[in-house]
This record gives structure tokens, C-alpha cells and sequence, in this order.
């Protein structure tokens, strides 16, 4: 399937990121990274290359500036990194090849609470919530204000973040699920850990944004 990849700047302080769009896509799906991840992160762009199979376009971008990176506490600023993605969800709106799908968010790490927060504040804009390893916990009381069907993957193996997860999950009242890699620690570095997270996401993903799609028709 042919994917346009492209690199792309988010308005309005010149963030950087990666866009893929397939051919005919189904919906568009935003990351949000953790722990001072960027777009170059290996684990989210196999997750992007595993959506672009499935007819889903995905834009990666940098959450913070450099200088921003250089200041530990941005990376657990929830409230910042929600508000950069809800512009990154105002540029993909606005995009012309984008401006009608339906949108998603992924998050792993921190960048999960970012993603809720996120989703609870701009309510039915967005279809679809994936959180990888993420700690939705830090959400806080937005957890319960996220109307996005919302799924949670976790490794088993990373016993302290699926205590949050299970905790986190029972205060959302939107559509919601975990699932639990066998023998996954946090970042699903074991053999095919990092495929089932991929098959989770689009299976996920591919439901939601298409049912979302077809609601909007």
C-alpha cells in the first residue's frame, strides 16, 4: 500500500512531526510520547507503520521545544502536553487530505494522561483513545469526564503501572477496556510484545474511527 510520509510543522510554535497518510484512510490517529520521547520514537512509529497498514494516517510530533525538553518537570506538565495535542488535533482538522476523518489519540507513558486530558477536553472530536504502557492515573479527575471509547494495553510483567491502569480504569465512564500483554514489561521489549500492541491498537482503532465515520455519513 502506498503511504505518503512527510515531514510537517505544528502551528503555533513550529513543532515538528511525521505524517502518514495511506491511500483512502479511515481516520487519523495523533500521538502523544512519554518521558521526553519525540517523533523518532522506534516503538510509536512501528505502532504508525502498523496503522498505515490498516488505512489509518498518524501524525508523530515533538510535544515540547528543546529548550522545553531541558526542563524535566514539562515532561509531567499534563496540562501543557494536553494543550499540544489539542492544537495538533486543530492542524489535522485543517488539513485538506485529513479535515474529514474521524481522529484518534495513542499515548504511551506520560503522554497517555496527556491524551485523556486531551480527549476530555475537546469531548466528541475525538473517536478513539489507545494508551501503551501509559499511566492514565496522572489524568486525574479528568478520567471521568472522556466520552472517547477508551483502551488501555499494559505489559504484564510491569506490575506497578497495571495497579494504576486497573485503578484509572475503574473511575472512566466511557466505553473502555485493558488488555494485558503476557510477560510484557514497560517497554514491550520482548519477542512479539510489541506486535500484539500493534494489533491491539489498529483493531481498536480501525473499529472505533470506521464506525465514527460512517456515524457522521
Amino acid at each position: 500500500m502506498a503511504i505518503d510520509r512527510r515531514d510537517v510543522t505544528i502551528p503555533p510554535i513550529g513543532l515538528a512531526g511525521i505524517l502518514r497518510v495511506p491511500a483512502q484512510p479511515l481516520g487519523a490517529v495523533v500521538f502523544a510520547h512519554g518521558s521526553g520521547s519525540g517523533r523518532f520514537s522506534p516503538r510509536n512509529n512501528m505502532v504508525a507503520e502498523g496503522l498505515a497498514a490498516e488505512r489509518i494516517a498518524s501524525l508523530l510530533f515533538d510535544l515540547l521545544t528543546e529548550g522545553e525538553e531541558n526542563d524535566r518537570d514539562n515532561v509531567f506538565n499534563i496540562s501543557l502536553l494536553a494543550d499540544r495535542l489539542i492544537d495538533a488535533i486543530g492542524w489535522v482538522e485543517a488539513e485538506s487530505d485529513l479535515a474529514d476523518l474521524p481522529i484518534g489519540l495513542f499515548g504511551a507513558s506520560t503522554g497517555a494522561a496527556a491524551a485523556l486530558v486531551a480527549a476530555a477536553r475537546v469531548g466528541r472530536r475525538v473517536a478513539a483513545v489507545v494508551s501503551r504502557g501509559g499511566r492514565p492515573d496522572l489524568a486525574d479527575e479528568a478520567l471521568a469526564h472522556v466520552r472517547a471509547p477508551t483502551l488501555l494495553i499494559v505489559g504484564g510483567a510491569d506490575k506497578s503501572v497495571l495497579q494504576m491502569n486497573r485503578q484509572a480504569l475503574a473511575r472512566m465512564t466511557a466505553p473502555k477496556a485493558l488488555e494485558v500483554v503476557p510477560g510484557a514489561t514497560h517497554l514491550f521489549e520482548e519477542p512479539g510484545a510489541l506486535d500484539a500492541v500493534v494489533a491491539l491498537a489498529a483493531h481498536w482503532f480501525v473499529d472505533r474511527l470506521a464506525n465514527a465515520g460512517k456515524a457522521e455519513t
